[in-house]
């Protein structure tokens, strides 16, 4: 059986995850709304219908959307929160097991006993 933090920190990544992609469907429709009103404004109202710029703004907001899209299904999914912390606890142990190693060498040497790395941490703290 799960833990309640353990249980607490599945639920906050869904709601988290089910946030953006809410915000994501709100862009995309909110696209679709605002290219209507674009070829509204530029061929029926006929505001600058010398140029058809609605086609440029279309493409800007497309492009921008696609940022978005990748952004949720793409970038988060491999590059989120949940990978930068195992990707640091890798480092850590990685760093870790270097130490141990280098203490290991330094003990068969003679240069170095757990002992002393006790009594030097307090002298530099004092």
């Amino acid at each position: 059986m799960l833990k309640d933090s353990e249980q607490y920190e599945i639920y906050e990544k869904a709601r988290k995850r089910t946030k953006q992609k809410k915000r994501l469907y709100f862009h995309f429709i909110l696209f679709l709304v605002g290219s209507v009103f674009f070829v509204v404004l530029n061929k029926i109202i006929k505001y600058k219908p010398e140029l058809d710029w609605f086609v440029w703004a279309i493409f800007i907001w497309l492009f921008v959307l696609t940022i978005h899209i990748i952004n949720v299904f793409v970038i988060n999914r491999f590059f989120g929160k949940e990978w930068i912390r195992i990707q640091t606890e890798n480092l850590i142990k990685k760093h870790q097991k270097k130490l141990d190693n280098l203490e290991k060498s330094l003990e068969k040497k003679g240069v170095f006993t757990p002992d002393n790395s006790d009594n030097s941490k307090e002298e530099i703290n004092s």
